[in-house]
């Protein structure tokens, strides 16, 4: 019996034009993502790449064990030997496409020095390749590299086929005036005045417009507060015991006065209550990037009066760093920046102070951070109100001079050197 069906099933129709959609929105994103600086838009371009490439890939797989088991209509009649060949290996290389491209991109993810999670549309949690993360640095550089020559190949594929199927649409439609349109639009008749077919167009132009148009919103959601801890008595007299963040604090200015300090006067003990903040802010390719440590402690031991004995001692959970972003935050305590695997801690030791000002004051000390050592300079105000004490302040060091930055992120053209660091506390004498 002759083949009578007219177009695809409903299913495959549907499947075709979602595919067809995402398959040229990546096209345009992805030219988006390879231009300009490297800054938190296109991070989230990024993410939202991958998001759609794991659709296209599941899609494309759907649509594949459909076809198997769902006859397509017969080609049209009289068309030449070549175009059907033509035809067949120009579908068959968009499968290739459809799951390679995904799959090339999972591969330089999963290989990636640095562990960035993927979070379909920033919610539903999508793993690694099995076993390639856990490969030696020089196999997994193999494997991306791999991954990344043959997605870069399967794009260029991708325009030659985009182009060679739209051609050979509208050759069908306007030129031998058949029913191929209408496999896929079903309705429709031959000829350049089909509703349908400039409606396709227009739902071309429309995806192209969306690519080109859509902005990434990169806005962090807020730092959700650190759970508050029970004091731990330290060898030095006063703890800080964890505290959620706040707004960040202005720089104190710096002044010269002099220094008035009492030998009879020995410095007091502080506890910091709970509301206080340990912020830092980047300049990531002109875009500000705010985090908040959310562990940390402090022994405090100071009094204006007794300068040349005050001591600070703040100890930080650098695993403890979030910027809002849950992608962004799971990548910093990597090798690539924190290295919390070697170095789960930074400690900010200060033994001198000087008063530059009225209720002005600088704590000289030494930061190690990251396994590196460097002098830091911390200038702050203080206010002292009976047992309560008021402080912040703000300072800045370079990420470089620690190694915060390996790779890629070892130049500054992208994450600045400059990273500024501020504080704001209440305490109590203990």
């Amino acid at each position: 019996m002759a083949d009578t069906r007219t177009r695809y099933t409903t299913v495959a129709i549907v499947v075709h034009w979602l595919i067809a959609a995402a398959l040229i929105f990546q096209v345009i994103l992805g030219w988006r993502m390879g231009d300009g600086p490297k800054g938190p838009s296109t991070f989230a371009m990024v993410q939202l790449h991958k998001s759609i490439g794991i659709t296209i890939l599941l899609l494309s797989l759907f649509r594949l064990g459909w076809k198997l088991t769902h006859r397509s209509p017969p080609a049209p009649e009289g068309q030449p030997k070549w175009e059907k060949i033509a035809s067949q290996v120009v579908h068959v290389g968009f499968y290739v496409i459809m799951i390679g491209l995904p799959l090339t991109g999972w591969i330089m993810v999963s290989a990636s020095r640095t562990p960035i999670p993927t979070l379909l549309y920033g919610t539903i949690p999508w793993p690694h390749l099995p076993l390639i993360p856990e490969l030696a640095a020089g196999a997994k550089q193999a494997w991306r590299e791999f991954g990344d020559l043959g997605h870069g190949v399967l794009v260029k594929t991708t325009y030659l086929l985009l182009a060679l199927h739209l051609g050979a649409v509208a050759k069908h439609q306007i030129l031998d005036k058949d029913e191929v349109l209408g496999h896929m639009a079903p309705g429709a008749k031959p000829g350049w005045k089909e509703p349908r077919a400039w409606l396709a167009a227009a739902g071309l132009v429309a995806v192209i417009a969306a690519g080109y148009l859509y902005t990434p919103a990169v806005k962090a959601k807020p730092v959700a507060p650190a759970p508050i801890e029970e004091p731990i008595e330290p060898e030095a007299p006063a703890v800080v015991t964890p505290v959620a963040p706040t707004a960040e604090t202005p720089a104190a200015t710096e002044t010269t006065a002099p220094v008035e300090e009492s030998p009879l006067k020995d410095p007091v003990a502080w506890t910091v209550q709970k509301g206080g903040v340990l912020a830092f802010t980047a300049d990531w390719s002109g875009s500000a990037i705010e985090g908040r440590f959310t562990r940390w402690t402090a022994d405090i031991l100071f009094s204006p009066e007794a300068l040349d004995r005050s001591k600070l001692t703040v100890s930080i959970d650098m695993a403890s760093a979030a910027t809002g972003d849950d992608q962004r935050d799971q990548s910093l305590p990597s090798g690539d920046f924190f290295d919390t695997a070697a170095h789960p801690k930074a400690t900010f030791a200060a033994t001198k102070f000087r008063k530059t000002g009225e209720g002005k004051y600088v704590a000289d000390g030494t930061l190690d951070l990251r396994g590196a050592k460097k002098p830091l300079s911390l200038p702050f105000s203080l206010k002292i109100d009976g047992d309560t004490a008021t402080a912040r302040g703000v300072t800045s060091l370079d990420r470089t001079a620690f190694g915060v930055g390996q790779g890629e992120w070892a130049s500054t053209d992208q994450i600045a050197a400059k990273v500024q660091v501020s504080f704001s506390l209440t305490a109590k004498k203990k």
